[in-house]
């Protein structure tokens, strides 16, 4: 329920825009770690303001504390969950496994939007405040 749309949506300059006078929304960001997977994984910024339509790109930031290439997976929600079909990744680190090379460390980007129709649901009348959050994984086998 909580899980943020990531189909590709064919979007143009009309479809997509920020809309104006709309109330800003803030949107924050947070980072777990499963305790099998020797990293640390945290957002580089606590949070973002938007409105809807409009794009914004947030990192973060894992690292490798182990002395092996470790494969992991994210795993991701939106609270609060009736916010999620609103919620769209462009473009996403937690598409794809990561590798992590022995104390290395990188920046993880997320490319993300409210729909527009966030703005016509009256269900989202009194949400002000939108959490992404990512929880990491070791990935199955590897």
């Amino acid at each position: 329920m909580g899980t943020p749309k990531t189909e590709p949506v064919v979007r143009d300059k009309e479809t997509l825009k920020p809309l104006e006078g709309h109330r800003k929304l803030r949107i924050k960001f947070s980072g777990q770690v499963s305790t099998m997977l020797d990293w640390s994984f945290k957002p580089e910024q606590r949070q973002v303001t938007v409105v809807p339509g409009e794009t914004s790109l947030a990192f973060f930031k894992a690292y490798n504390h182990s002395d092996k290439p470790i494969v992991g997976i994210a795993t991701y929600n939106v609270i609060p969950e009736q916010a999620a079909p609103y919620f769209n990744k462009i473009q996403c680190f937690c598409f794809d496994e990561q590798q992590l090379d022995p104390q290395e460390d990188i920046d993880m980007p997320v490319f993300f939007f409210i729909d527009p129709e966030f703005a016509n649901d009256p269900l989202m009348d009194d949400i002000d405040d939108i959490t992404l959050s990512y929880t990491f994984f070791k990935a199955a086998g590897r």
